[in-house]
């Protein structure tokens, strides 16, 4: 018993086995280590698998409401060939009126050869009625004159542009140019707009993907190397540089970019031949601190902020 114990506590003190022990030790938290970098890597890779099939589906999601809107539109046009009255919302007072309607009509071919009177009673109502179509067309001629005169005097300022916020889904190099890329923008429409932008030598193509905007929104569609291009991203530009502008925090696609100072509503499209987006350009321009502004008002998302190019100051916008 007594050599036993004396060999127990050899041992207890031998450097050797006091320096495996604590070998032992620092192996365990290597293998501890790499378990904890195995799990994170894991992560990352769902992660990343996540946001690929989130892109895929957004842009499904898109083409699925193009598809709903196109039926739509088919139902329509083969219900107006079937004679069926285009009525959206079928309240009570729209079919009181179409019956009113009808009843004239049918009266006089039942009553018109029976009696004389009848003949007699329903002249004067066709006389109003003649009488009555006439002053509408001219009225309706009067004020299309007077629409079109205020359109004419209408001030050349941003708030004739349709200016929104939109995330640029997919973004792909243009088969027929290699300084063009074709993008897949969300504007808060049904369907994504393709959009051909000019960025290839100033903006990486993974910076591309996935990002937020603001969209020129009412310039007339134009065929851009054979690609149909149906906005504009607007980008700070200088001739070393150009940067996307960035919405501000919390803005999602389709809401409205506004100016203080400058109210009204954007025009549906702009004509080229007025010139109107090229009188309004020169006077887009980032100011000191980076802020999008025209004359000095900033280019503003109600509630949210304003929108900023990230380091090009004093440059122009287009």
């Amino acid at each position: 018993m007594f050599l036993a114990r004396s060999l127990f506590k050899m041992s207890g003190h031998n450097p050797s086995l006091i320096r495996l022990e604590q070998r032992a030790a620092e192996a365990d938290q290597i293998i501890e280590y790499l378990k904890q970098q195995v799990q994170l890597l894991k992560e990352k890779a769902i992660v990343q698998a996540t946001v690929r099939e989130e892109k895929k589906l957004l842009v499904e999601n898109a083409k699925l409401k193009k598809d709903i809107e196109d039926l739509k539109k088919q139902l329509l046009e083969k219900e107006k060939r079937r004679g069926v009255m285009e009525v959206a919302m079928p309240a009570g007072d729209s079919l009181v009126n179409t019956s009113v309607q009808c009843t004239p009509k049918s009266a006089p071919v039942s009553g018109g050869p029976t009696s004389p009177t009848t003949v007699s009673n329903d002249m004067p109502p066709k006389d109003v009625e003649g009488k009555k179509k006439k002053p509408e067309k001219k009225g309706e001629k009067k004020e299309k004159k007077q629409s079109a005169a205020p359109g004419e005097e209408v001030k050349v300022d941003v708030s004739r542009l349709d200016m929104r916020v939109g995330r640029i889904l997919t973004a792909e190099k243009h088969p027929d140019a290699d300084a063009l890329y074709v993008e897949q923008v969300d504007v808060g429409e049904a369907a994504p707009r393709t959009v051909v932008s000019g960025l290839v030598k100033h903006i990486p193509i993974k910076q591309m993907q996935n990002r937020m905007a603001v969209i020129l929104c009412n310039l007339k569609p134009a065929k851009m190397r054979g690609v149909l291009s149906q906005a504009m991203v607007m980008c700070a530009s200088s001739p070393e540089k150009v940067e996307i502008l960035d919405p501000p925090g919390g803005a999602v696609p389709g809401d409205r970019v506004t100016f203080q100072g400058f109210p009204g509503e954007p025009d549906k499209e702009l004509n080229p031949k007025k010139k109107v987006w090229e009188q309004i350009q020169p006077d887009l321009r980032t100011d000191g601190q980076c802020v999008a502004t025209y004359k000095g008002s900033a280019f503003e998302v109600a509630g949210k902020g304003v929108c900023k190019a990230q380091t090009m100051s004093s440059s122009g916008i287009k």
